[in-house]
């Protein structure tokens, strides 16, 4: 199908502009978080669900797909058999979601690239850093669009806390601390519901549980604030509640580039907390802090200044490109799914841009790539190496 979804005079620094048309996109794997970003990519307004591989069973796949409302001859009962078919069709996906467990990540999304189909990919991207680093190589190869579901990077604040910094508004970085708290697993027997069972099972989840899952997010949102990248951890992994085969907490030293030291913890037996992912960045004039349960506040604190309590929204000090991603005044909360629906603004921005064949201005947009996967994964291999090394220093693959 030709035509360009781009307008032919783009503004880079104005809103994101109206597509020609909305895109088409597939999904695999059909569980809770699918249902997330599927309401996501509706709510971007750019995004059309029209396909899946919801299930291996011929027969349920197609009985989830009707729920889905998408079409019984594009229910598909794998993802190899839904990526050539799609890539033949005129109408054919435009990109795939892949919200599978982690294990069938690698496979899932190299068969999407080789079937020449843009990719958003769960995180963590993978379960081996070397699988990482091979997707990062057929994603530069293909020239194709390839995205990785960091979506906390994508609220209003948090771009907004990375603007100031990245303006000075801290001065020199001198300390980061991330946490991602969370009480969920504090239910018993929680660990036999579907939703939980793969994420305690090594060969689904990998090395890791609670770190892979949730740690990454609070590590690619410190460095994504930031401005650093993590060049160090020191970690120590426990098992806080019922017992279980991956750890349920983390505790971690980091130090990012230029010797920056800070903190990282995760857990899901913090009792209290929920959506609990903080990051704190210090610097030599001041500090930026910013708490998931409140996203649409962000706390400035200039030293020797009266504290700043900054609200997303249009105007009062936000920044024009953050700007762009609120939906509603300051005074109407905006959520997690509407940080979900930026990331895939922001996607597909990045894919009709390459099918419209315009390399878009550094900067223009920051959803989270295939490079950030891969990083996320080094981290994880690093703290369970450090782990298992009784705590010591290890860097990340760079």
């Amino acid at each position: 199908m030709t035509g360009k979804l781009l307008p032919a005079e783009l503004d880079f620094d104005g809103p994101f502009p109206r597509l020609s048309r909305r895109l088409r996109i597939g999904i695999v794997g059909g569980g809770r978080i699918a249902v997330t970003q599927a309401t996501a990519a509706r709510l971007s307004n750019r995004w059309e669900v029209i396909a899946g591989a919801l299930s291996s069973d011929p027969n349920a796949a197609k009985a989830r797909g009707a729920q889905w409302y998408l079409p019984e001859e594009r229910c598909y009962s794998s993802y190899e058999e839904m990526a050539k078919a799609e890539a033949e069709r005129e109408d054919g996906i435009d990109a795939v979601m892949i919200t599978t467990p982690n294990h069938v990540h690698f496979d899932a999304a190299r068969t999407f690239l080789d079937a020449g189909i843009d990719v958003l990919c769960d995180k963590p991207l993978t379960n081996a850093y070397s699988e990482a680093v091979e997707l990062v190589r057929l994603a530069k190869g293909s020239g194709l669009v390839f995205g990785v579901c960091y979506a906390f990077a994508a609220f209003p604040m948090v771009r907004q806390a990375r603007e100031m910094i990245k303006s000075g508004a801290v001065g020199t970085v001198n300390q980061i601390h991330a946490e991602f708290m969370q009480d969920w697993m504090l239910a018993q027997g929680l660990a036999e519901a579907p939703h939980v069972k793969w994420r305690l099972d090594p060969a689904k989840s990998g090395s890791t549980s609670c770190t892979g899952d949730i740690g990454t997010h609070a590590q690619h949102t410190a460095s994504f604030v930031s401005g650093l990248d993590l060049t160090h951890v020191r970690a120590e992994m426990y098992v806080c509640g019922e017992p279980k085969p991956l750890e349920d907490t983390v505790m971690m030293m980091t130090r990012y580039e230029g010797d920056v030291p800070g903190t990282l913890m995760a857990t899901r037996y913090a009792s209290g907390n929920r959506g609990g992912l903080r990051v704190r960045v210090y610097g030599d004039k001041g500090g930026i802090e910013w708490d998931m349960e409140t996203p649409d506040y962000l706390r400035y604190c200039p030293f020797g200044e009266p504290d700043r309590m900054l609200s997303r929204g249009q105007g009062g000090g936000i920044a024009p490109k953050v700007e762009r991603l609120t939906r509603l005044a300051r005074g109407f909360s905006e959520g997690v799914i509407e940080a979900w629906g930026n990331l895939y603004t922001e996607f597909a921005m990045a894919v009709a841009a390459r099918r419209d064949g315009i390399t878009p201005p550094k900067g223009w947009l920051d959803y989270p790539t295939v490079e950030d996967g891969a990083q996320g994964v080094g981290f994880i291999e690093a703290a369970v190496e450090s782990h298992k090394a009784g705590g010591a220093w290890v860097s990340p693959p760079q």
